[in-house]
Order: C-alpha cells, then sequence, then structure tokens
C-alpha cells in the first residue's frame, strides 16, 4: 500500500529543478539540482501528472538529468522504446526548455515528484522494494 503525502508536506523537501534540452535532442529532459539525492546511473521513481514512473538518472557536460520517465524499469534501461512519460507531461503542462519545474524529494534517491511551480499536489508514494526480492527479480529480468 502506499503512502498519501501532499507537496507540502513537513517531510517533503522541495528543490527548484528545470526542463532542458540535452545534446542535440528535441526531447525535453529534467535537469537535476545538485542537492537532490541522486547518482548517475540511479533508477529512480519519478511521480508527475498522477502516474508513477520510472527513470534513469544520467548526466551531461551541465550535470545530472533524467532524459525520461517510463512505465517500468526495463523501459527506463532502455529509453529508446516504450513512451516517454516525461515528453507527455511536459507537453500536457505546456512546460518547454527553459521552464522551472518544482521537483519534490518524497523518499531521498529512490522517489521524486515532479509539478509545476506553485501548485499543490498529493502523491501517492510506493514502498521501497525489500532489496534482496528486487535483486531476484532483477536477475529474471522482471519488471518491477
Amino acid at each position: 500500500m502506499s503512502e498519501r503525502v501532499p507537496s507540502d508536506h513537513a517531510s517533503v523537501t522541495t528543490f527548484r529543478a528545470s526542463i532542458a534540452r540535452s545534446g542535440g535532442t528535441r526531447r525535453p529532459c529534467l535537469r537535476l539540482p545538485d542537492e537532490a539525492a541522486v547518482a548517475e546511473g540511479d533508477l529512480i521513481r519519478l511521480l508527475a501528472g498522477g502516474g508513477h514512473y520510472h527513470a534513469r538518472v544520467d548526466s551531461d557536460a551541465s550535470g545530472r538529468l533524467v532524459r525520461g520517465a517510463y512505465d517500468n524499469k526495463r523501459l527506463a534501461r532502455n529509453a529508446g522504446e516504450g513512451e516517454n512519460r516525461l515528453a507527455e507531461w511536459c507537453s500536457e503542462t505546456g512546460r518547454d526548455p527553459g521552464s522551472a519545474v518544482e521537483l519534490d524529494e518524497l523518499e531521498p534517491g529512490f522517489c521524486y515528484g515532479l509539478r509545476e511551480p506553485g501548485k499543490r499536489t498529493v502523491y501517492s508514494v510506493p514502498k521501497r522494494p525489500n532489496a534482496s526480492l528486487s535483486d531476484i527479480a532483477e536477475k529474471f529480468g522482471r519488471d518491477e
């Protein structure tokens, strides 16, 4: 069962982030703030527009970023497959490269929420998977 947490709750740390373009792509990316507790290669949960997605943290010359959000871990690892939910969210909310966004740290290193500046939202925060069960699932290539 997931826990419901409002974006303005005392346990939530909010960072200012931005939508950017990385390299020659025309797709929007989420530029992560330096304070976010993530490292290149991490797979995180990204909650946006009421959806729960998986995203891989990448980096370029300007810092860490998320190039897309996907329906499961496998798709997040193989970003060329599946629908990019981050691009959909940007389109639905009118967020273009250069636009500011709010990044809510719901569980450091694991779960983050994305929202438009000044808009309050309530997140359904998933529980972190059991590490040993997650390792077994990874061996069999199952999605989380």
